[in-house]
């Protein structure tokens, strides 16, 4: 990262459908095992593409995700293959459990630290009340199908 105009696209509810994947998460026990595995078999959000699409042509971009990362050559193929722009992947540190909104937002410092942000993308509710609260212009994707789970994951498990 260089000192320019970024734009930041969460991946999963935003770009990736995670939507088969969700019955991993339901019930008292979670599988993320099971959940994390399917993430190369995620469809590509059409809404969340032509956004990220439009936002190349004006600023560099950077993935924002919770996943962890050893996800992180199943995640950057899964880009690749979706032929989407080139751009930074920040990633939860394995291990590290604490709730979204905190990881991103610690993550969004070091990607400002490098530039401005233009915006945010992000489908979490508390992740864009945390982001809009630092500041940060913040766009809350709306066009995925309903994944309640995951949000209740990101929030209580710092998971995803």
């Amino acid at each position: 990262m260089s000192d320019q105009s970024f734009a930041v696209f969460d991946i999963d509810g935003v770009l990736a459908d995670v939507s088969h994947r969700l019955h991993h998460l339901t019930g008292r026990r979670k599988h993320w095992g099971r959940f994390f595995a399917a993430a190369e078999a995620d469809t590509l959000l059409d809404r969340g593409r032509h956004l990220l699409m439009d936002a190349a042509q004006a600023h560099a971009i950077v993935y924002l995700s919770g996943r962890p990362e050893r996800l992180r050559r199943v995640t950057q193929r899964w880009l690749d293959r979706h032929d989407l722009p080139t751009g930074a992947l920040l990633l939860r540190p394995n291990g590290d459990h604490r709730p979204a909104r905190l990881l991103k937002l610690e993550l969004m410092g070091s990607v400002a630290a490098h530039g401005s942000v233009a915006f945010v993308v992000d489908d979490d509710v508390e992740v864009c009340r945390a982001l809009r609260s630092a500041g940060f212009t913040v766009h809350q994707a709306t066009w995925a199908p309903d994944a309640a789970p995951m949000r209740d994951a990101q929030e209580r498990e710092g998971r995803s």
